[in-house]
């Protein structure tokens, strides 16, 4: 009696990474569309009053997040984040900002090929927020974390770029 549980447990863990690998194609393939859809190149990187990131230091941050908690940890990449830089940079072009998002979508998408349901569950390789969560939970909250700010770069693109 006690085996179904675990085969649902385990059963819905390769669900849940399958979700996330979806999720992330989803919503970095969106971001590619949505830095493409700027009229003007030069737009992506405006700022007006209250809106105090540009799509495009929107842009490097998600990557730069992701390839951090995502890519490093989970591909091996050996990719080191320039936080700093993903608010400062201005004016990269967008073709290069929408390669780093190409670059972003394959190392994602490794990176969750190689995690087994049981890693989903275990303690996230590196602490975030001042207590260590499961891989699942940081997985998923940047997966919100990345639909936020794909949602500001959209109104940044309509709000902006006329």
């Amino acid at each position: 009696m006690c085996a179904a549980p675990t085969l649902y447990f385990k059963a819905k863990n390769i669900k849940m990474n399958v979700t996330l690998q979806r999720l992330f194609s989803r919503d970095l393939h969106k971001l590619k569309e949505e830095i493409s859809l700027y009229q003007n190149e030069e737009n992506i990187w405006l700022i007006d009053h209250h809106i105090s990131n540009s799509a495009g230091n929107l842009c490097l941050h998600l990557v730069g997040n992701l390839n951090t908690y995502i890519g490093a940890p989970f591909a091996n990449t050996g990719y080191i984040r320039d936080r700093p830089y993903e608010f400062s940079a201005k004016g990269v072009p967008r073709t290069a900002l929408l390669s780093m998002v190409e670059n972003t979508i394959r190392v994602v998408d490794e990176a969750l090929d190689n995690i087994t349901s049981d890693q989903l569950q275990q303690k996230f390789p590196i602490l975030i927020f001042d207590e260590q969560d499961s891989t699942e939970y940081i997985l998923t909250h940047l997966a919100t974390h990345l639909g936020y700010h794909l949602g500001q770069i959209n109104y940044h693109r309509r709000l902006l770029d006329r």
